[in-house]
């Protein structure tokens, strides 16, 4: 028999996890940073053609980053830490969620996926970053095309020239 003022088991469970809710961002950086070390660790490699910096070093450094922030955010939370409300933010979380908003960035990201391989990364980026400007509030016609190429074109430089990332050049590919 139990009255109101003692809860029942698994309300007191319930209770427990709503107050600990962070556990969950925690197992979730515990899960992707398992992921990411996993998925580095078996990747296959030959050191010689890439030097002794090859490409696990980052996934390898982001996993174990992933791992100690999630073991130091379960400590914190299990100690009573708790995080801070949302105060200084301009959102009224009772307000619905702006459903044009998020149709567009959904439709321009989609765009862009289907875009990247017959137009290459110069103009669909451009389409990308224009359509997420337009998408996001922004009504400069006359000079948010020009950016999101601009943009677009360094962005395209920097990881196909200097970083040595092959990124689809498309019909421009002859020009740039």
């Amino acid at each position: 028999m139990t009255d109101e003022t003692t809860p029942s088991r698994p309300a007191g469970a319930r209770a427990w996890l709503r107050e600990h809710s962070e556990l969950g961002v925690g197992v979730l950086l515990l899960v992707l940073g398992v992921l990411v070390l996993t998925d580095a660790l078996t990747m296959s490699v030959d050191i010689t053609q890439r030097g002794p910096v090859g490409p696990r070093t980052v996934p390898v450094v982001v996993g174990i980053g992933l791992l100690a922030v999630a073991v130091l955010l379960a400590v914190d939370v299990l100690r009573g830490g708790r995080g801070e409300a949302e105060g200084g933010e301009d959102v009224d979380l009772d307000e619905p969620a702006d459903r044009r908003t998020v149709a567009l960035l959904t439709g321009v990201f989609l765009a862009f996926a289907v875009l990247i391989g017959p137009l290459g990364f110069p103009i669909s980026g451009a389409l990308l970053f224009w359509g997420s400007a337009y998408a996001l509030g922004s009504r400069h016609h006359d000079r948010d095309p020009l950016i999101a190429a601009g943009l677009s074109l360094v962005t395209y430089f920097v990881f196909d020239n200097l970083l040595g990332v092959p990124l689809p050049g498309g019909p421009l590919m002859g020009v740039l």
